[in-house]
């Protein structure tokens, strides 16, 4: 019969190996966050912890949205520090910003959330007027601009409480009136593993727009009863499927 003492050690022994034999399932260990327009890295906040907590190495960009140029800039030097394969995750317009970067040997795998997943040369714009879009009057000031808080509040943070709402609100990223003109090069997504969170209660990006570029990208596509930032209301849900482009 085994006696106390040894029953521990075993017990002890099996925690310690259950982490590395989940460690793993993860081919990549590395996931790279990039948000959207009228947003910051903060928009992760609650997608970080769930990643972390799985061992993956999670890095929000922080995209200063003046040219998309730029924010790829920006998202490869962050790509570049990590040590092996990475997913890359996008919310909004830091769609466009992986389709263009996505091609970097260390992409594995492909995250879309709510966002745009334009075609190499595509108007996007063009594309999106072709969908409902509900009215979203900037406030514009010295070549930037920024949505009211009445908007902010009501259309872009629609699902979250009014307090977290309007502390998104304060650190909103305003836009350069040129970041929406330029059109990505190339589209990662025909070449890596794609996955696409679709919001069902969108009041930025037409949902059906949304199941439109999912379906093209021939996406997994995961459908949750949320506004645009999913990302922050159905936090656990996202980082599942997060998860999910690790393990492909």
């Amino acid at each position: 019969m085994m006696d106390r003492r040894a029953m521990l050690a075993l017990a002890a022994a099996a925690a310690v190996a259950a982490p590395a034999k989940a460690a793993t399932a993860f081919k990549a260990r590395n996931v790279v966050l990039v948000h959207g327009a009228y947003a910051d890295g903060s928009s992760w906040s609650r997608v970080i912890p769930h990643l972390q907590a799985a061992g993956l190495n999670a890095t929000a960009v922080q995209n200063p949205l003046r040219t998309l140029v730029e924010d790829c800039d920006y998202t490869r030097r962050i790509l570049a520090l990590q040590d092996g394969p990475t997913v890359l995750v996008a919310h909004s317009y830091g769609g466009e910003v992986i389709t263009e970067v996505g091609v970097d040997p260390k992409v594995s795998a492909l995250v879309y959330c709510s966002a745009r997943a334009p075609d190499a040369n595509e108007d996007y714009a063009a594309l999106a007027r072709t969908y409902p879009t509900p009215p979203a009057p900037l406030v514009r000031s010295g070549g930037y601009a920024g949505l009211s808080e009445e908007v902010f509040v009501r259309d872009f943070a629609d699902g979250l409480d009014l307090a977290t709402a309007k502390m998104l609100y304060a650190v909103q990223g305003r836009i350069s009136d040129e970041l929406f003109q330029a059109r990505v090069t190339q589209a990662a997504w025909r070449s890596r593993p794609t996955f696409y969170q679709v919001s069902k209660l969108d009041r930025i990006i037409d949902p059906n727009l949304q199941r439109f570029m999912a379906g093209r990208m021939k996406a997994k596509t995961v459908e949750l009863s949320a506004g645009h930032l999913g990302i922050l209301t159905h936090a656990s849900e996202v980082s599942d499927m997060i998860l999910e482009a690790a393990r492909a």
